[in-house]
């Protein structure tokens, strides 16, 4: 008894100060978050309670739909995108010997550069004068307006930017998945190309299985940043033009710092979480997770 009593004292002191800190970084602003929502609040004067005015508001604001259509554009690109080429790139590198560790830096690079700085690159690359449009006229060919042209169903600035966040975390997936397949034993392949089976039935019989809990993962961190989506449309777009860019952390950026409406940002910061938390449920639920022995 007096053991188990030590041992439970022992758990306590060593994760007692790490919940605390997890508690007051991550529940009181979300805790305040949901309360500053049902207020009008503009920091200057006390939060005044107005119940549900600024999520009818939300409804009704032209500019949040276009945030919320783009946020889920991204979420379900990036979702699908860095699944198809994590798992192709994780795949061909496993399968390499020789420049492996070069090409697997190469690709997980751009993930720990700053998203401020290569928005800033991304744009200079497609400015209508310099950049791709810069080498095209080298040619005699007139480049598109990358980060402008807005007319029509294309929504070229969009397209431009899901293309750069592809690039930029697509070795976050790719480490997540050669991380996870390195850990099959290498008998279980061995026994698969005994009996006939070829490299590419042995990924989608034994591979693809197997890492079926870090697919899981990556798809819940993949679509959960894309919901949060802001350095790199901020620096390359501003959410423009003429808010076609908008994502609902940048209209949550620009309703709480520019406008000091606090109490409106936070309401969208509330949809912000209820969207997350409803996607990571949904992956977990449809990508079913079965214990394997590896």
């Amino acid at each position: 008894m007096d053991k188990l009593l030590r041992d439970k004292k022992a758990i306590a002191l060593f994760v007692g100060p790490g919940l605390i800190l997890f508690t007051l970084v991550l529940f009181v602003p979300i805790c305040q978050s949901v309360y500053y929502s049902l207020c009008e609040y503009n920091a200057l004067t006390k939060p005044e309670f107005i119940g549900l005015k600024n999520y009818i508001s939300l409804l009704k604001d032209e500019v949040m739909m276009i945030a919320l259509k783009n946020s889920l554009f991204f979420m379900v690109f990036s979702a699908i995108s860095q699944l198809l080429m994590g798992l192709f790139l994780a795949a061909i590198l496993m399968n390499i010997e020789k420049g492996r560790n070069f090409f697997k830096n190469v690709y997980y690079l751009p993930c720990v550069l700053s998203s401020a700085a290569l928005g800033l690159l991304w744009m200079f690359i497609f400015s209508p004068k310099l950049g791709i449009n810069q080498f095209l006229a080298l040619f005699g060919v007139e480049g598109p307006l990358w980060l402008m042209d807005v007319n029509g169903f294309i929504n070229l600035p969009m397209k431009v930017i899901a293309f750069v966040a592809l690039w930029q975390y697509v070795g976050q997936s790719m480490m997540l998945y050669m991380a996870q397949i390195s850990g099959i034993g290498k008998d279980v392949y061995e026994a698969a190309y005994i009996d006939g089976a070829s490299k590419f039935k042995a990924f989608f019989t034994i591979t693809l299985p197997l890492i079926r809990p870090m697919v899981a993962t990556a798809m819940s961190l993949n679509c959960i940043g894309s919901l949060k989506f802001f350095d790199l449309i901020f620096n390359m777009t501003e959410a423009g033009p003429n808010h076609q860019t908008e994502v609902l952390a940048t209209h949550l950026y620009t309703q709480g710092f520019k406008y000091f409406k606090y109490g409106y940002a936070s309401a969208i910061g509330v949809v912000l979480l209820v969207l997350c938390l409803i996607v990571t449920f949904i992956i977990n639920k449809f990508v079913k997770v079965d214990n394997y022995e590896m």
